[in-house]
């Protein structure tokens, strides 16, 4: 790595990054490289990044998104990115680890019913499609069991070992979904009567710092999807400006400090 590349700021690397791709995936990744630079200090070497750093990025998107492997994904190839180029001397990408949520967690016996889950009619009908996509995939992925079951040498069968992996987030992915639209109610989208930020909303902040404005739809959790601009009610800015009204300026903390916001418009 070059001294060149040894000063190279966060905000940097993440520009050029994107220059890097294509336009659609440029547009699809920006918002959530740019928030991850925003995050740790625009100005901040990335070659200062830790492998602590990244864990406890990955583990702040766990506590905050159900569904958060898109965002780790496009953090991952910016990481990947930047070690392929020499401005990281480790791969830190290797400490983007998905977290597996325990049903457990979600409801204990003893504690009354499960709690509702409100989603909103476009995020409900995705949830939809996406069960009927996955039960779908179970004829496939119990024939993929099967053909690597078939090779004899269980010493070394990694085949047998991806497919049984595979096949298990299949099925854990199809449980949840089961269970989330089980327990969810719709909101309804032409709903009013107030002018405070709620799930289902549409807002568009402004970073006070650097004036650009970002477009997101609040959703729930479960609704989670960066690359559409579906940010989740459970993570910081989601909890800064939920029940808060245009024009008002909140706070989130980040390790690069306070990030300041102004909600300029809200659609209900």
């Amino acid at each position: 790595m070059n001294g060149g590349s040894q000063s190279l700021s966060l905000g940097e690397a993440a520009s050029r990054f994107l220059v890097s791709l294509p336009p659609e995936a440029r547009e699809i990744s920006q918002q959530e490289v740019y928030r991850f630079a925003r995050w740790y200090g625009w100005e901040r070497p990335l070659a200062e990044l830790t492998a602590p750093d990244i864990a406890n990025y990955a583990e702040r998107l766990s506590l905050s998104d159900a569904d958060y492997t898109k965002k780790l994904e496009l953090i991952r190839a910016f990481l990947i990115y930047a070690k392929k180029e020499g401005w990281s001397k480790t791969n830190l990408a290797i400490h983007l680890r998905i977290k597996k949520v325990k049903s457990s967690s979600r409801s204990s016996p003893g504690r009354g019913l499960p709690e509702a889950i409100s989603l909103t009619q476009q995020g409900y009908a995705e949830l939809e499609a996406e069960l009927a996509a996955l039960r779908d995939k179970r004829p496939q992925a119990i024939e993929e069991m099967r053909r690597a079951a078939a090779d004899k040498d269980f010493r070394e069968n990694a085949p047998l070992e991806a497919a049984r992996e595979q096949r298990g987030q299949l099925e854990g992915r199809i449980r949840e979904l089961e269970e989330t639209l089980k327990l969810a109610t719709t909101i309804d989208d032409k709903q009013g009567g107030t002018s405070k930020v709620g799930v289902g909303d549409s807002i568009i902040l402004c970073d006070l710092a650097s004036g650009e404005e970002l477009r997101y739809m609040l959703v729930n959790p479960r609704e989670v999807d960066p690359t559409r601009g579906k940010l989740s009610s459970a993570s910081p800015i989601g909890k800064a400006i939920i029940g808060r009204g245009q024009g008002e300026v909140v706070e989130v903390t980040a390790p690069a400090g306070k990030l300041r916001y102004q909600i300029k418009q809200i659609e209900h």
